[in-house]
C-alpha cells in the first residue's frame, strides 16, 4: 500500500450562497423556456407537432359548471327531502300516472315508487301535481259540459209549430185516455175472450197473394189509411202503387235515380184529400226525398237540404209535418204549410234509420247507427227518453196505440219493447235469427207486434205477453219491410227476392 493510498479523502466542500436565489432561479427558468420554445419551433418546422389555431378550453369554467351541477343536485335532495309525499301506494300511483311518468317499475316496491315520486316533484316542483290535477278536472269538466244538451234559437215558425203541436196533441191525448179508461170498464172475462179469438185469428194467417214487385229488391212496403192500396219501394229507384187485396198495378212513380228507402201514405190520403193534393213521401240514398199525389207518376215536389242518404221518412199524424232521417247524424222536421224545413234535430252520434211519430202527435221517436234510441218531445225540443239497451243499430221504431209502449228492431237480432211511464225496457223478444228489419204495432188496438227480419221470416207476437203467435215464412230473401193495414184485416211484407206477398186470416 502506497502513501497516497493511505491518504484520507479528500472532503467535498459544500458552496453556501447568501442572499436571495430568486434571480438564479429566474435565469434558470428562462433559459429552460428558450431552450423549449426552440425545440416546440423546431418541431413545427419538421412537421411533427401540431397547433390548433387558437381554440383554448378553460379550466375554470369547467370546474366552475361540475360544481354547479353538484350543488344543484345537493339543492335537489334537500327540496327532495322537504317534499311531503303520501304513504298510499294508490295515491303515488296516481301521482306518478298525473305526471306523466310510468306508475311502477320492473321490481319496484312501494317504497322505492314514493322516492321516485318525490325525486320527480324535486324537478318539476311540488305544484306540478296539484296544476296537472287542475288540468284533469278542468278537462272532465269540459267534457262534461260538451255531453249535456244545449239549445239553439229557433225560428220564428218553429215556435209557432211548436205551439200548434201543443193545441193538437193535448186533446187527442185526453180522448186517448178516455177509451183507456172506458176499455178498464170492460169485464176481464170479456177482454180475455176477446183476445183468445183474436190469437186464435192470427194463427191462422196464411199467405193470400204473392207478386213479384219489380227486377230489383223491394225495400219497403205501405198500406193506405183506407186500407185500400199498397206501396213498395225498389232498390230499381221505382215506386209502385198497387190495389188491395187483389195487388194489382195502378201506377208506377217514376223520379228517383237510385235505391228507394221508403215511401209513405199521408195520413189522410184517400180519405179526405183530393187526388190532386200531396198523398206521400219518397227518399232515396242520394238524399232526395220527393213528394207525390195520386194523379200523377212524377212527384210533385222535392226537398232539398240533405247531403247524405235518407233512409226513412213518415209522416205527422196531422199530415202538416213530415219527418226525415239521414246518415248525416240528424232528423229534420218539414213544415209542408210553410214549405221550409223548420227543425234540423242533432242528436245522434251515428246516422239515424228510422223515425215514427207518437199517435198523439206529441213525441217522435228516433234509432240510429249508433245503437240508441231516442224519443223527442215535438212541443219543447227535448230529449225524454234515452232508449239504451241495444248491442247493434237499431233499425226500426214504432209507437204502439196505446201511446205508452214503443217497439224497436236492431241488428242485434231482437225486439226490446220499451215503458215510456218508467223510461225502462218492458220486455226483450228474441224475435229472430238475423238483424231486425221493421217492427209494427197493430195498428187499431195494438194488441199485436209484427216483426220482419234477414232471416226470411216475419213473425207475429202477443201484446202483452210476447208469446210467439204466427210466422211468416214463404220468401226466398230477407223480410226488409213489414206493414199492417190501418183495418187491422191485412199483412204486408216485401222482400230482397223481389216480391211482396200479403197474409189473411181464414
Amino acid at each position: 500500500m502506497s502513501d497516497s493510498e493511505d491518504a484520507a479523502p479528500a472532503m467535498k466542500r459544500t458552496r453556501v450562497y447568501y442572499g436571495s436565489l430568486e434571480e438564479k432561479e429566474r435565469e434558470r427558468l428562462g433559459a429552460d423556456t428558450l431552450r423549449g420554445s426552440d425545440a416546440v419551433k423546431a418541431g413545427i418546422e419538421a412537421g411533427n407537432i401540431n397547433i390548433s389555431s387558437g381554440e383554448t378550453m378553460d379550466m375554470e369554467e369547467r370546474v366552475s359548471e361540475r360544481q354547479q351541477e353538484a350543488l344543484a343536485a345537493f339543492e335537489r335532495r334537500r327540496r327532495a327531502r322537504q317534499i311531503m309525499v303520501s304513504t298510499d301506494d294508490a295515491e303515488v300511483k296516481a301521482g306518478l300516472r298525473a305526471l306523466g311518468e310510468p306508475i311502477t317499475l320492473f321490481g319496484e316496491g312501494p317504497a322505492d315508487r314514493r322516492e321516485r315520486l318525490r325525486s320527480v316533484l324535486s324537478v318539476v316542483g311540488p305544484d306540478a301535481l296539484k296544476k296537472s290535477r287542475r288540468d284533469e278536472e278542468r278537462a272532465k269538466r269540459s267534457q262534461d259540459e260538451c255531453q249535456q244538451t244545449w239549445y239553439h234559437e229557433g225560428s220564428a215558425h218553429l215556435k209557432d209549430a211548436r205551439l200548434w203541436l201543443a193545441k193538437y196533441s193535448l186533446p187527442r191525448a185526453r180522448r186517448r185516455l178516455e177509451a183507456a179508461r172506458a176499455q178498464r170498464e170492460v169485464a176481464e172475462a170479456t177482454r180475455a175472450i176477446r183476445q183468445q179469438e183474436m190469437h186464435k185469428s192470427l194463427r191462422n194467417l196464411n199467405n193470400f197473394c204473392s207478386q213479384i214487385g219489380d227486377d230489383r229488391p223491394i225495400s219497403f212496403c205501405h198500406f193506405s189509411p183506407d186500407s185500400k192500396m199498397l206501396a213498395t219501394a225498389s232498390w230499381s229507384g221505382l215506386c209502385k202503387l198497387w190495389s188491395v187485396p187483389d195487388c194489382s198495378l195502378i201506377r208506377t212513380l217514376r223520379g228517383h235515380n237510385t235505391n228507394v228507402g221508403s215511401i209513405v201514405f199521408r195520413p189522410q190520403a184517400g180519405v179526405s184529400l183530393d187526388q190532386s193534393d200531396v198523398s206521400l213521401a219518397s227518399c232515396a240514398t242520394d238524399g232526395s226525398v220527393k213528394l207525390w199525389n195520386l194523379e200523377s207518376d212524377e212527384p210533385v215536389a222535392d226537398i232539398e237540404g240533405h247531403s247524405e242518404r235518407v233512409s226513412r221518412v213518415s209522416w205527422h199524424p196531422s199530415g202538416r209535418f213530415l219527418g226525415t232521417t239521414s246518415y248525416d247524424n240528424s232528423w229534420r222536421l218539414w213544415d209542408l204549410e210553410v214549405q221550409e224545413e223548420i227543425l234540423h234535430q242533432e242528436g245522434h252520434s251515428k246516422g239515424v234509420h228510422d223515425i215514427h211519430f207518437h199517435p198523439d202527435g206529441s213525441l217522435a221517436a228516433t234509432g240510429g247507427l249508433d245503437a240508441f234510441g231516442r224519443v223527442w218531445d215535438l212541443r219543447t225540443g227535448r230529449c225524454v227518453v234515452f232508449l239504451e239497451g241495444h248491442l247493434k243499430e237499431i233499425y226500426s221504431v214504432h209507437f204502439s196505440p196505446n201511446g205508452y209502449h214503443i217497439a224497436t228492431g236492431s241488428g242485434d237480432n231482437t225486439c226490446k219493447v220499451w215503458e215510456l211511464r218508467n223510461r225502462k225496457c218492458l220486455y226483450t223478444v228474441p224475435a229472430h235469427q238475423n238483424l231486425v228489419s221493421a217492427v209494427r204495432f197493430q195498428p187499431t188496438d195494438g194488441h199485436f207486434l209484427l216483426t220482419g227480419a234477414y232471416d226470411n221470416t216475419a213473425k207475429v207476437w202477443s201484446h202483452p205477453g210476447w208469446t210467439p203467435l204466427k210466422t211468416l215464412a214463404g220468401h226466398e230473401g230477407k223480410v226488409m219491410g213489414v206493414d199492417v193495414s190501418p183495418d187491422g184485416k191485412l199483412i204486408a211484407t216485401s222482400s230482397y227476392d223481389r216480391t211482396f206477398k200479403l197474409w189473411l186470416t181464414e
